[in-house]
């Protein structure tokens, strides 16, 4: 049997690493058991029919497929059991689900329930997305919080291995899945970013909207050891942010979906409360960093459920320059 300690004994204390909430314990096991379940019905999703469209779209307008809302039904119906969860705000909801009145001490559940879905139908990694928020006092509903709000935050990734990757505060951590016994171990006790690298993730086939500083940037990269990087780079892009940020954590590299030409009327592309904010937060507890272009992506003060913003996050020297870049 695996010696690593599983997530329950880690957001338990017992390992002296993190000593948490009870109740905030509470709601990280119900997402890590949902994390579990999408993972499941993934795994099965050709057997039981459910590839394909669902024949709606969401409120950023999006076709929904059939896994994205049934992940957002799992997502919902295993944390509604939790007792101080008070709301949850999804991706694939207009509108946030309350499961009652908020009081002081209870949780904010922010969440994309399955990144990446465009991804299933040909068998590459895709993930679910998490942020949790506290409530500060009885009967507050305030839902729009930013960044330097989240007590928690993580993703799951869906790939050769299933991890549940984490922090509440005190680093990043990772779990993977023991499909023997159904339970997340600790597999990866400090996950942190290279300050450096000679890696980037972007969609390529958007350069003919891309602004200045990005296009001098990949520019730069692309000239390789004859330009003014003076070194290689790798392009990676897998059009799942959950696998572009895992990549990252493990190896280093920078993100990046910027503003442009063609997305800036809407914001940009990625949602600030569950996409861009637990990422952000995740990249920064490793050791990275995470904006919009000059402003940091935790300090937004959101304005709506489902905004959109620019992200560049990862390793902080690439993150630092592209940043002045655009300040420039």
């Amino acid at each position: 049997m695996p010696d690593q300690p599983t997530l329950r004994q880690v957001l338990n204390g017992h390992t002296g690493q993190v000593s948490l909430d009870p109740k905030l314990v509470f709601l990280i096991e119900d997402i890590a058991t949902a994390c579990r379940t999408i993972g499941s019905r993934l795994r099965d999703a050709a057997f039981e029919g459910a590839h394909g469209l669902a024949g709606n779209t969401n409120v950023q307008g999006e076709d929904q497929k059939k896994l994205d809302l049934i992940a957002d039904d799992i997502m919902q119906r295993s944390c509604a059991t939790s007792p101080a969860l008070a709301a949850l705000v999804s991706e694939e909801r207009e509108d946030p689900h309350w499961f009652k009145t908020p009081e002081a001490g209870d949780y904010l559940l922010y969440c994309d329930p399955l990144d990446g879905s465009s991804n299933i139908d040909v068998n590459l990694s895709v993930g679910s997305i998490f942020s949790v928020c506290g409530v500060d006092r009885d009967g507050d509903r305030q839902l729009l919080k930013p960044g330097t709000a989240q007590c928690c935050a993580g993703y799951a990734i869906y790939g050769p291995a299933m991890m549940l990757v984490l922090s509440v505060g005190t680093g990043v951590l990772g779990f993977s899945c023991d499909y023997d016994t159904g339970e997340f171990r600790l597999t990866h006790a400090r996950m942190s970013i290279p300050e450096e690298t000679s890696e980037f993730a972007i969609n390529a086939s958007r350069q003919r909207f891309w602004d200045a500083p990005i296009r001098r940037y990949v520019d730069e990269c692309l000239a390789g050891q004859e330009g003014p990087r003076g070194r290689d780079f790798n392009m990676r892009w897998t059009a799942s942010m959950v696998a572009d940020v895992h990549r990252i954590l493990m190896r280093g590299g920078v993100f990046m979906y910027p503003a442009d030409a063609d997305n800036r009327a809407r914001g940009g592309k990625l949602r600030l409360l569950y996409e861009a904010n637990p990422m952000a937060y995740l990249i920064e507890q490793a050791g990275g960093a995470a904006t919009g272009g000059q402003d940091r992506i935790l300090t937004i003060s959101p304005q709506s459920h489902h905004q959109r913003v620019p992200v560049i996050l990862g390793s902080s020297a690439e993150v630092a320059r592209l940043a002045e870049y655009h300040a420039g």
